[in-house]
């Protein structure tokens, strides 16, 4: 067997680029953000553009050159391929040899990006590497400047030569399943998935409509449209998912859910897949479920060190329920698998029950609800109760009957986390005795409700003072002519590193709210959420919306986007 390649981190050790330490933070950092090291060592200042692409050099054993070298000026052709090819995946051609094209990149891992030019070149590659920095300079410099790409540029001129979407085209007569298995649908959705994994997207939308099929990604909770397929390639596009999914692609009348695990860089990212029949053809949507998503920390999710500290005392207590509410999407989940991780010993035996299991734990035993049999959260609660576990999560609480049992493993000296749908964590309470459940057990099992939601965070790379924020969102936000004198407001501006958008990445806002007597008497006598919701902030609970201030005077988002999520009133009224 060949000698095993050296990883990127040991290449930069050895070289003295950067150091051991700086690796290990650059890996942790890369990691939580489901991006590459090299990426990150760059971003975080440890390692130059240029130390990175040798290291990448040694370790692939492919040639470095500087494209604003005389010698290397010399050999190269920009006319051996297209312009905008040049431009947009930042690459320069250096001849042909034997009839291969030696091609500039700056990305040896971007084997797609390579198989893409393969295929519109009709030629095969030699890849050479150099730093993106210095392959930009060149075409800045020799070519008249970067242009501007447009983000609609269609995905299917990038993966698909246009000969090819005729053939395409015609197999739509023959069969699907035929289809679906050209070689051209395959790359163009597999380069759809990799490309949203690369943008941090956390679902792809690929939706059917009368004269073309929209693809659209979420990115930190807000969707984008990224391209238009044509519609004679909907049912090869289509297909092509479901069989990824182990769907049946015959079945295009009732809904369907499906996985995907596909490799990526150094770890396996899961989908989860639903198809659902819609009036001009099934609607998909993957959602992407990253491994180390819900392993960033307690630190990292957005607490203030007050409510940290209070947090990490109640997931600690012995026993009561602790429950995390919000709606779909607010990163409930993430928490609560969070708090999983820290608690997560030998000498705890933790239970889960779970619909779907989204993220896969070593030494959590995690049961998969199963309504279709009968499997439902009540009956997989009460099995687990025999299982003599510490700690038990059920996914959400949805009816009269898993609140019950929850609360009967609560009041037995069990610690259960769960979720449930409400706007704010002192309607918890009201929705339980609203559910059927006897107040004078909410009372006493419930020890703390979290209310929770996502809000975008400023890019560093491109956010800039606001020296006159809108006063409507000072207003809606509470922020007074004070605290606007001591701190420094910021607003979102785009760049190359977020897509534009002025935000990259999202932190959570809090509302913890911890049951005391009054509280407690309170939920007894079933008091109006109003009356809660008063005992709790005279108690000390900061509102969501106060939490997301703390987060604008700090300069981690904008007064609009906390606006917009803490769902203030006043937002967007007539007359605004």
């Amino acid at each position: 067997m060949g000698k095993s390649r050296k990883r990127l981190g040991e290449i930069l050790v050895e070289t003295g680029a950067v150091t051991e330490k700086q690796v290990l933070e650059g890996l942790k950092a890369a990691r939580a953000e489901g991006r590459k090291l090299g990426e990150m060592l760059i971003e975080q200042g440890s390692a130059k553009d240029e130390q990175v692409v040798q290291a990448l050099a040694s370790q692939f054993r492919l040639p470095y050159v500087d494209p604003m070298d005389d010698s290397v000026q010399a050999k190269i052709d920009t006319k051996l391929i297209p312009e905008e090819l040049i431009r947009k995946h930042m690459v320069l051609p250096i001849g042909k040899e034997r009839g291969r094209l030696k091609l500039v990149v700056h990305d040896p891992k971007d084997l797609e990006m390579l198989d893409m030019l393969r295929f519109r070149l009709n030629t095969e590659v030699d890849p050479i590497l150099a730093s993106k920095g210095r392959i930009k300079v060149y075409i800045d410099q020799k070519m008249g400047g970067t242009r501007m790409v447009d983000t609609s540029e269609s995905l299917v001129t990038d993966s698909i030569d246009r000969s090819v979407d005729r053939s395409v085209d015609k197999s739509m007569d023959a069969s699907i399943d035929q289809a679906a298995e050209s070689a051209p649908i395959i790359k163009l959705c597999t380069r759809i998935i990799l490309e949203a994994v690369k943008m941090r997207a956390s679902d792809i939308h690929v939706e059917p409509m009368m004269d073309r099929v929209r693809l659209r990604y979420r990115i930190d909770g807000v969707c984008i449209e990224r391209d238009n397929l044509p519609k004679r390639m909907q049912n090869a596009v289509l297909a092509r998912f479901k069989l990824m999914a182990g769907m049946n692609i015959s079945e295009k009348r009732v809904p369907q859910d499906g996985r995907i695990k596909l490799p990526y860089e150094d770890y396996f990212i899961d989908f989860r897949v639903s198809a659902c029949p819609a009036y001009h053809g099934e609607s998909i949507v993957l959602r992407i479920l990253r491994p180390d998503s819900v392993r960033i920390g307690l630190e990292n999710l957005g607490f203030e060190a007050d409510n940290l500290e209070i947090f990490n005392k109640i997931i600690r207590r012995p026993n009561g329920i602790f429950l995390v509410t919000g709606p779909t999407g607010s990163g409930k989940t993430t928490t609560l698998y969070s708090a999983l991780d820290v608690l997560n010993r030998p000498d705890k035996k933790i239970i889960t029950a779970e619909d779907p299991i989204e993220y896969a734990f070593a030494g959590i035993n995690q049961c998969q609800v199963r309504e279709s049999i009968g499997l439902s959260f009540a009956r997989v609660l009460r099995s687990m109760l025999r299982q003599a576990p510490n700690i038990i999560l059920v996914g959400e609480i949805r009816d009269k009957e898993v609140a019950e049992v929850a609360i009967q493993a609560a009041l037995t000296g069990h610690l259960v986390f769960s979720t449930l749908h409400t706007n704010d964590a002192p309607s918890a309470i009201t929705r339980l005795i609203d559910m059927g459940v006897k107040p004078f057990l909410v009372a006493s099992s419930i020890q703390a409700v979290m209310g929770q939601r996502l809000i975008r965070v400023l890019c560093e790379n491109c956010r800039e003072a606001d020296p006159n924020p809108d006063p409507k969102f000072l207003r809606l936000t509470d922020i007074s002519r004070e605290e606007m004198a001591t701190n420094t407001i910021y607003k979102p501006i785009g760049c190359e590193q977020c897509n534009g958008a002025g935000y990259r990445g999202r932190k959570a806002i809090f509302e913890l709210m911890t049951l005391n007597s009054e509280i407690r008497d309170l939920a007894f006598n079933t008091a109006p959420v109003e009356q809660i919701r008063k005992a709790a902030i005279s108690s000390g609970m900061r509102s969501l919306l106060e939490d997301g201030k703390l987060k604008i005077l700090k300069g981690v988002t904008s007064p609009a986007e906390v606006a917009r999520i803490a769902q203030v009133e006043g937002l967007g009224e007539p007359g605004e």
